[in-house]
């Protein structure tokens, strides 16, 4: 800003400096004091006085690089006398010139540094470039998709717009003629109240259903009055006995005038909820055949029904199905609490019995609306349609049977709940649990804690402090008989969530001698239990085939003509099963709404604990409870299962032959190389090996070979299941594994067919004696050679057990020969003798050989047993000729061409070699027919057991339980919970 404003003033003084070239300047002399400017007036002859002219050269320099920008012309000044002149507006002149740029230079500071403070305050606000995700894409699109104009056009005009608002001072007016004619009523029913005011508007009313209802409810009201007034002035007692008789006809009159008001009001009432129940009937029919195209969600009580079977088996240490809402139904045997249930189903839908016990274990009954009158249990999918009496009598049935089966050998009642969903037009949701009835005495043919045990159940579902308690008493019998009040009295004293209900009031009122009782009872004074409400109902003559209407309507006949609401013993809104059921779920939602908030709190706060605990111990896996974990389980079995199918044919063929040959071989140099070696000549060798093999392979070799293919399956199976895959290695299967591997061995069965065709395969080969080439005559003699190599090193390891250490071990590892070790040591020295002498000897010693070694050692002091002298020559012997088979085996590898030639002529017979030839081709073949049959039938049968066993344990949770266990495992079923 400096360098601009000095820039701008050597601008400024350079402008004026070429403006004034040529022009006289006033001396500096012009500015002296007074008297020196008087000496040079032009007046004084002293003017004349002149000097020379000096010729002054102006130089003007740059503020910024300090170097001279130009030089102006020589300026004459002349000292003494010269012509005076007023510039003054030139002065002026440049004086403003200099305020002019003087702001110029001001103007343009201030914008540069006004720029800069805006630059700051830019890179100080945030980017909200970043935050244009929060707002969804298409509302930047709108512009492209929407034509605003088009919009703006098709809208209507506001006076259009103010036609179609409604007249809100019709509107007004209106609900000011309605606040005349409502007013709250009490409890539990719907009331419809008369003021002064309302009788003016009672012609805008009378067109409709609703105006007649409440111009009724009026003439009640109006009705009750009169009849107050005229008992008033009864009571106040009047010596004119006529006047008497007069008013009370007068009260009379008035009470039958009440009454036939309140019938038609309630006539009409019903009328309209049939009216209105067949057109929800309808809706929910429509809904149900989808026009409305649209997916029918489940109904709030059918969840919160199922939250009650969950809860119900959850973890009872948590205390959580305690916890929420449900309706208990307790009362005394044969007190009419299944009665009172079925009549709020609209259904008779339990087991009735006559004086007997029926309610044999708990019955969960959720109630919903729905299009059709149905009944379904929880774990079937079979409707019961309640309007066919078949299917009545059929859930009836079920029902018996499943409480029957429910109940434990020896035991009366079962604590286990039996679930049933019944839906209808016009049912109130809600949950009730049908309880045992309570009884007072063991009768015979009940278990003798049948009393005790329905007390523990009444007591526990009645515990819950959210469960709403509907107490059935019997009003036909005597109220001092009654236990199930001073139960419910302990459970819930202050009465907050009691609703009492007395059944058979039409017994009641004829049997009862003071129809003041039954008031007493219906307004808890009789009594000590306290409860939020009282009702009276009636639910049937005691007939069994009754129907569900025609219980209404005795109901409703009765109540008509009941002395009890004639005389105002009881209130219309505290009698019939319909006003209960209303009341009753008016309580129930009531405390829902109440309870669940806290309930999911509470589960929300169990459930962060164990993820929290799950973090701190498994961070890196997968919150997985035991059916997700079986599945993973599953699914890596039949992996490995399949990985079968993956094994090579060589791999198979190799494990095949090797395993068999160690089955079979013992029994091929004991039984049949080492009988056919102690014949004398080719012929019979050959002949007694053919004989041999024929026997062996009909009895023994094709089972062998079947059994060696089944455990070789087995191994690898094995190999696969058990085999750990490095880091991705979970041993929490390991059990399930296991298990899995043993159940389907023990399954899987071998084909039975196999053995016969393996037999012909096997006899044709071991036929076969033609050895093509010299690689297979080279071939067998390396398998024969291996073969007794590997028996010559059992042999001597027996011989050494037999006579103990030589003198070199036992001279380098300080250990000597036992008693027994010395027999045999001299034992085998002696014979070692004999077969020296005769290298032809047979196998097998006689009697006088072994007589005469006998006697030889004990002229040396060595006492031996002929049996013991018998074994012994058995191993020398055995060694003695392997070693003369390997050296006459290590002589036929040059004896190819006589065996093409048939051996005539030859002293060199090698048919030990073609019988090791046999045995190795008869080994190769059976090993190749075994691996087909695995690959093509045993592996697939074994993938379709497996499959089965796991099936079968998917459907056994004990099994899974017993299985699939540790922390981890619980802490994920708690987590899944």
């Amino acid at each position: 800003y400096l360098e601009l404003l000095f820039l701008s003033f050597s601008v400024i003084c350079r402008s004026l400096a070429n403006s004034n070239c040529g022009i006289k300047r006033k001396s500096p002399l012009q500015n002296l004091h007074l008297v020196s400017h008087s000496i040079h007036h032009p007046y004084y002859s002293s003017s004349k006085f002149q000097r020379p002219p000096l010729r002054i050269s102006i130089q003007l320099f740059s503020s910024l690089n300090r170097l001279p920008l130009r030089k102006t012309k020589l300026l004459n000044v002349k000292y003494g006398y010269q012509f005076h002149r007023n510039f003054w507006l030139a002065r002026l002149a440049s004086r403003l010139l200099k305020v002019r740029y003087l702001i110029l230079g001001s103007a343009v500071g201030g914008g540069y540094t006004a720029k800069k403070t805006y630059d700051q305050w830019k890179d100080m606000m945030p980017d909200l470039d970043e935050y244009k995700w929060i707002v969804p894409d298409f509302v930047w699109e709108l512009d492209e998709l929407i034509d605003l104009e088009k919009l703006i056009k098709a809208l209507p005009d506001a006076d259009d717009l103010a036609k179609l608002l409604p007249d809100f001072d019709k509107i007004g007016e209106s609900f000011a003629s309605l606040k005349g004619f409502l007013s709250p009523g009490a409890p539990g029913e719907t009331a419809f109240r008369a003021t002064d005011q309302g009788y003016d508007n009672d012609k805008q009313f009378k067109k409709g259903l609703l105006g007649e209802l409440i111009l009724l409810q009026q003439q009640i009201q109006q009705h009750e009055e009169e009849a107050r007034r005229a008992a008033g002035q009864y009571n106040m007692g009047s010596s004119q006995q006529k006047r008497k008789v007069s008013d009370k006809e007068k009260i009379d009159q008035l009470q039958e005038e009440l009454l036939r008001t309140q019938l038609k009001y309630q006539r009409m009432l019903e009328r309209l909820e049939k009216e209105n129940k067949e057109l929800r009937k309808l809706v929910l029919q429509r809904d149900d055949k989808g026009i409305h195209q649209r997916k029918l969600k489940k109904s709030l009580i059918d969840m919160y029904s199922e939250v009650l079977d969950i809860l119900s088996d959850y973890d009872a240490s948590y205390n959580t199905q305690d916890h929420l809402p449900r309706v208990v139904v307790v009362g005394d045997q044969s007190a009419g609490k299944t009665s009172v249930l079925e009549m709020i189903a609209q259904a008779r839908i339990f087991p009735r019995g006559s004086g007997e016990m029926m309610t044999r274990s708990p019955v969960k009954v959720t109630l919903s609306e729905g299009p059709h009158h149905v009944a379904l249990f929880k774990d079937s999918s079979r409707e019961f349609d309640l309007t066919k009496e078949e299917d009545l009598a059929a859930l009836r049935n079920e029902i018996e049977i499943r409480m029957r089966n429910s109940v434990k050998e020896g035991c009366t009642v079962s604590t286990e709940t039996i679930s049933l969903s019944v839906k209808g037009p016009g049912l109130q949701r809600m949950v009730l649990v049908d309880l045992p009835g309570v009884i007072s005495t063991v009768t015979s043919g009940m278990a003798p804690d049948t009393k005790e045990t329905i007390f523990s159940i009444s007591k526990a579902y009645m515990q819950n402090p959210n469960a709403i308690i509907l107490c059935i008493q019997d009003g036909s019998v005597d109220a001092e008989r009654s236990i199930v009040t001073d139960l419910v009295s302990q459970m819930d004293p202050q009465g907050k969530r009691t609703i009492f209900v007395l059944t058979k009031v039409d017994l009641a009122e004829k049997n009862v001698a003071s129809p003041n009782r039954i008031q007493q009872i219906i307004e808890g004074k009789l009594f000590p239990m306290k409860a939020l409400g009282y009702f009276a109902v009636v639910t049937g003559k005691g007939n069994s085939s009754e129907s569900i209407e025609s219980i209404k309507e005795y109901e409703e006949e009765f109540f008509q003509n009941s002395k009890l609401l004639k005389t105002c013993m009881l209130k219309a809104h505290q009698v019939t099963t319909k006003n209960l059921s209303l009341a009753v779920s008016d309580c129930f939602w009531k405390m829902v709404r109440e309870s669940v908030e806290q309930q999911a709190d509470a589960f929300k706060a169990t459930r962060f604990n164990l993820e929290t605990e799950w973090k701190n111990n498994y961070p890196r896996l997968r919150e997985l409870d035991r059916n997700e974990l079986f599945e993973k389980a599953k699914n890596e079995i039949l992996d490995e299962v399949i990985s079968l199918t993956q094994v090579t044919p060589k791999h198979w063929e190799e494990i095949l032959e090797k395993t068999l040959w160690e089955r079979v071989s013992t029994h091929v140099i004991e039984n049949i190389y080492l009988p056919a070696a102690q014949t004398t000549n080719s012929g019979t060798f050959n002949t007694t090996v053919d004989i041999k093999l024929k026997q062996w392979t009909d009895k023994q070799l094709p089972n062998k070979a079947v059994e060696v293919a089944w455990e070789t399956l087995q191994e690898e199976f094995s190999r696969f299941m058990t085999e750990k895959k490095g880091k991705e290695h979970d041993d929490i299967f390991d059990k399930l594994k296991q298990a899995v591997k043993e159940e389907t061995i023990k399954r899987h069965k071998w084909n039975e067919r196999a053995e016969d065709s393996l037999r012909v395969i096997q006899h044709n080969a071991l036929e076969d004696r033609s050895i093509s080439d010299k690689q297979q005559w080279d071939a067998a003699i390396h398998f024969m050679e291996e073969t007794l190599q590997s028996r010559l090193k059992d042999t001597e390891s027996v011989i050494e057990d037999m006579v103990g250490p030589d003198w070199k071990k036992r001279w380098l590892h300080w250990v000597g020969r036992t008693k027994e070790q010395n027999i045999r040591n001299e034992t085998k020295n002696e014979l070692e003798k004999l077969i020296k002498c005769n290298e032809d000897h047979a196998a097998y010693l006689a009697n006088d050989e072994v007589t005469t070694v006998r006697k030889n050692l004990e002229a040396r002091g060595v006492t031996v047993d002929p049996c013991l002298i018998k074994d012994t020559w058995h191993q020398i012997y055995r060694r003695f000729f392997l070693k003369s088979a390997l050296n006459h085996c290590n002589l036929c590898r040059r004896g190819f061409y006589y065996y093409q030639r048939h051996f005539v002529d030859s002293e060199l017979e090698c048919n030990d070699i073609v019988l090791f030839w046999r045995i190795q081709r008869m080994l190769a073949i059976t090993a190749n027919t075994l691996r087909q049959q695995l690959t093509n039938t045993e592996v697939r049968r074994l993938e379709k057991n497996v499959k089965e066993v796991l099936e079968d344990f998917a459907e056994d949770n004990e099994k899974k339980v017993m299985l699939l266990t540790g922390k981890r495992v619980q802490l994920a079923e708690d987590l899944s919970k």
